[in-house]
């Protein structure tokens, strides 16, 4: 199932940490080239994992943390939703590590947010268009670590980390 060609690309933390990802743009091409074009913009620059839950996944790329209002969103424009259920033979498996598109319950509603499996998560297959994975170990071990974070409640939001998990940086290699 290992594609031919990957694309390589990291995330930098203002912590210091860092997660490198594996791109398949032959399984999820939209998806690659919408989260390439968004980190070659600086867009992510800023953003920070708003959503985390310990046993399943990490989610950012769609908000900044403002400390007087909040979670403050960044739009992006929308994209078509590579996987099976919306007609797109897209084989990545959401296992621990896995970045895959987040969306509503609109199939083509993705646009810049992700998430970062931090555990196997196989109900998920099919239905949310995986479109990389962390490329070694000590990725996967920062993404779980951030799983872990003790989070809370903030306005209509649920599970955000008291301590913001902010990117400083994503980069794309060419």
């Amino acid at each position: 199932m290992e594609p031919v060609k990957t694309v390589k690309a990291k995330i930098e933390f203002t912590d210091g940490n860092v997660i490198n990802l594996d791109l398949y743009p032959e399984y999820a091409p939209i998806s690659v080239a919408n989260f390439t074009a968004l980190a070659k913009a600086h867009f992510y620059d800023g953003l920070c994992f708003h959503r985390v839950i310990d046993g399943f996944m990490i989610q950012g790329g769609g908000f900044v943390f403002d400390e007087r209002k909040g979670l403050v969103q960044k739009s992006a424009n929308t994209i078509k939703g590579e996987f099976k259920s919306n007609g797109v033979n897209n084989p990545v498996k959401h296992e621990k590590g896995v970045i895959s598109m987040a969306r509503t319950m609109v199939k083509d509603s993705a646009s810049s947010q992700f998430f970062i499996c931090v555990a196997d998560t196989p109900h998920l297959d099919g239905e949310y268009a995986a479109f990389g994975k962390c490329s070694d170990a000590e990725s996967i071990k920062v993404a779980v670590k951030y799983g872990k974070a003790k989070t809370g409640r903030w306005q209509q939001f649920s599970d955000i980390p008291f301590e913001p998990i902010v990117i400083k940086t994503v980069t794309v290699a060419d």
